[in-house]
């Protein structure tokens, strides 16, 4: 008991709560000064757990906008876009529901309807936008039929679609870069593409595009803004604002008539013939100004078909052993230190040298015959002689003037120095007629253009000027001072004795002549390294062919040089059959295009401008057509026209077949009487196959006229020359 009541008295509750009154009171005060520092240290710190408050509430209520700059377009020499800026679209279809609300649907509920009314925008048939809008997937692209949509097609869509009450479609904007000619000169002109979408950049990856991409992209400017939790923009707080500064416009050297008429003539040569790979370039022999110039493969820059060929630019990345196209050098080289004597003899057909043996393509040789005719032979052993003749390092000194193994500073990425090893006296010799030393195709024109312009080497270039859009300020870009190798008599002899080659009973590239023109021509034939082998292939077509053309002869104004390797000759008896199938009509049209005769000029002053007819109703530009009796074709039977060829802008006259593509779904037209460089073209348009039979123009086609026709599927034509029977 006693115990107990020690118990009671000690748990006075009345000093019981004294002391927890007193507890209570110091955690308080812990509490209150806890908090109190840590507001004092936000405060004074301006951070919690590592974050910057002020950072925070200044990403809140401030909005920061990058003001892109425009990318600067890339021109002809005309004033011709060739690569423009523009903001394009691309369609999207939501297929789930999961995004939507009852009272605001976002995704497709009728897909049958919804498919009639894109098909009457987009070259695609109902059908198969059908079966693209019930797959099993949240949402849906459109491929190549979907992207790069124009303002005004994806305002149509978005029209017909509110009209019909159809939800499920959405656009999303992106910058793009826009090539109206299509295949032009791609790998030269480049490409330039948008790399991070986030970031909406578009950046020069290839060619003129990549060269010159700090110049066309220039600087983005920005703009910054206080606003408040609604989004609107707070009073009195200011706009800072730095505007952009837009894209410098350049100005190439390329003719887009030329162009044009390039790329359909190797088209046409390269579907028949499939070499390995072709270059093709048109100079200016005196300003060294690149006129045209193609290559195969190739890509279309529009809609980046073929682009997974090959990303090489075979003018300046391309190096080769040119073979005797070289010997325009040697021969020059030879007149120039006075041992080139046309009218000595020599014996031809093979000689030994330093324990090998060179032959002449005819290995038995012509007998003893004089230079002249050796060089109208291309007799290899001709010109060994006149290389042992001249001494070797008199030889080396030439080659080196004449900038082999130097890149000639072209503005194209990547440029090639080509290789001059002159190691051996084999190796040397060979050099004399283009074997044992690689060049560019480049490289090859700035050494011609010397013989070109009375011993003065030019170089080769692509930009006229750079100009500023906004200030009007234009850099031109002069011409270089030239170089003299040889001089004017030396030149001047080069070109007299080079007509042998073509005008002569014994030259060999007499096929190259071209009604109503004198011109100077050299053929070559070199052998190339199997990589498998580590030897050179042999036989057959196994070889890298090639021409240079100067013209007029006296006194050339242009420069035209072609290499082609493998090609399949398809009853052709040589493969310089097939370059002539390049050459002769290209150097014939550039010599009448040149030309100050006012007569000849008669084409260019009766061309006209294509106007733009996409978005127009079909029916209204057929009547146009019709009054100014163009010659066109409409492929399908829509009530729109969504895609034209030529594009908007084209300089036209009365060759042109103009094609004009519906909306709907595609039909063939009737093919009667089109070029293989017409079928190539539509479907270059449509996506379809096209397989040809024979040469000439279309007397047959496997599928009949206005059926209709989807992206993949094939169509064979047969193919008559103008003067057969049946094409009469």
């Amino acid at each position: 008991m006693r115990q107990w009541g020690r118990k009671v008295k000690e748990s006075n509750p009345l000093r019981n709560r004294k002391f927890i009154a007193i507890g209570l009171y110091i955690l308080c005060f812990v509490l209150f000064f806890s908090v109190f520092f840590r507001f004092t240290w936000i405060m004074v710190k301006g951070e919690v757990n590592g974050e910057n408050l002020e950072q925070n509430v200044e990403n809140l209520y401030t909005r920061n906008n990058t003001l892109q700059a425009k990318r600067g377009s890339i021109y002809d020499i005309n004033g011709n876009p060739i690569a423009v800026d523009a903001t394009t679209y691309k369609m999207v279809a939501v297929l789930t529901d999961e995004w939507s609300t009852p009272n605001r649907p976002i995704h497709i509920k009728e897909p049958d309807k919804v498919a009639a009314v894109l098909s009457e925008h987009v070259s695609m048939s109902e059908e198969e936008l059908y079966d693209r809008l019930t797959k099993e997937n949240s949402q849906v692209e459109f491929g190549s039929a979907g992207n790069n949509l124009t303002f005004e097609t994806k305002s149509a869509i978005e029209e017909a679609l509110e009209e019909e009450n159809l939800t499920g479609i959405t656009f999303e904007e992106k910058k793009s870069r826009l090539y109206p000619n299509g295949t032009f000169a791609s790998h030269t002109v480049g490409l330039a593409q948008q790399n991070n979408e986030e970031e909406n950049e578009i950046t020069g990856v290839l060619g003129i595009e990549k060269e010159f991409n700090d110049s066309l992209s220039g600087e983005n400017g920005w703009r910054r803004y206080q606003r408040d939790r609604f989004g609107y923009v707070l009073p009195d707080m200011g706009v800072e604002e730095v505007l952009p500064v837009n894209g410098n416009d350049i100005h190439l050297t390329l003719d887009r008539r030329m162009q044009i008429f390039l790329e359909s003539i190797i088209d046409e040569v390269n579907a028949e013939h499939k070499p390995a790979n072709l270059t093709a370039t048109l100079m200016h022999a005196k300003t060294g100004e690149i006129v045209a110039t193609s290559q195969r493969p190739t890509f279309n820059a529009t809609t980046k078909e073929g682009i997974e060929q090959s990303w090489q630019n075979l003018l300046v990345e391309f190096t080769y052993e040119p073979g005797s196209t070289l010997k325009v050098i040697t021969l020059a080289s030879a007149i120039q230190e006075g041992i080139f004597r046309p009218y000595d003899y020599f014996k031809s057909g093979q000689i030994q040298i330093a324990g090998e043996t060179v032959r002449d393509v005819n290995p038995r040789g012509w007998g003893n015959i004089t230079y002249l005719e050796g060089l109208a032979r291309s007799s290899n052993v001709a010109f060994v002689k006149l290389v042992e003749e001249m001494g070797h390092d008199t030889w080396k000194e030439y080659l080196d003037d004449f900038g082999f193994g130097e890149p000639t500073g072209i503005s194209l990425p990547n440029e090639m120095a080509g290789s001059n090893p002159y190691q051996w006296p084999i190796q040397r010799l060979n050099t004399s007629f283009g074997q044992g030393l690689t060049v560019t195709p480049i490289q090859m024109l700035r050494a011609f253009s010397a013989i070109a312009n009375d011993g003065k080497v030019v170089d080769p270039h692509l930009v006229k000027s750079i100009s500023n859009p906004d200030t009007g300020e234009v850099k031109n870009f002069e011409q270089k001072e030239t170089q003299t190798l040889i001089s004017e008599e030396t030149a001047d002899k080069t070109l007299e004795y080079l007509k042998e080659t073509v005008y002569s009973d014994e030259g060999n590239a007499r096929g190259y002549q071209i009604e109503g023109h004198e011109i100077v021509a050299k053929t070559g034939t070199a052998q190339f390294v199997n990589p498998e082998t580590g030897t050179y292939h042999r036989g057959g077509t196994n070889y890298i062919y090639s021409v240079v053309g100067m013209a007029p002869a006296d006194d050339p104004e242009l420069i035209f040089y072609i290499t082609m390797q493998q090609p399949e000759l398809n009853g052709l008896g040589h493969a310089s059959q097939v370059i002539q199938k390049i050459f002769n009509p290209v150097m014939k049209r550039a010599l009448e295009y040149f030309s100050t005769d006012e007569e000849v000029n008669l084409n260019e002053e009766e061309s006209e401008t294509l106007e733009n007819t996409v978005q127009s109703r079909t029916s209204d530009i057929i009547s146009q057509f019709e009054e100014k009796n163009r010659e066109y074709s409409v492929i399908g039977s829509g009530d729109t026209i969504v895609q034209q060829f030529p594009a908007a802008d084209t300089e036209i006259n009365d060759s042109y077949r103009i094609l004009l593509l519906t909306n709907g779904a595609m039909t063939l037209p009737d093919l009667t009487g089109w070029s293989r460089s017409d079928v190539l073209r539509l479907a270059d348009l449509t996506g379809i196959e096209v397989e040809f039979e024979g040469e000439g123009y279309v007397t047959d086609q496997s599928v009949l006229p206005e059926s209709f026709i989807e992206t993949g599927s094939t169509v064979s034509v047969k193919l008559t020359p103008p003067n057969d029977p049946l094409n009469e």
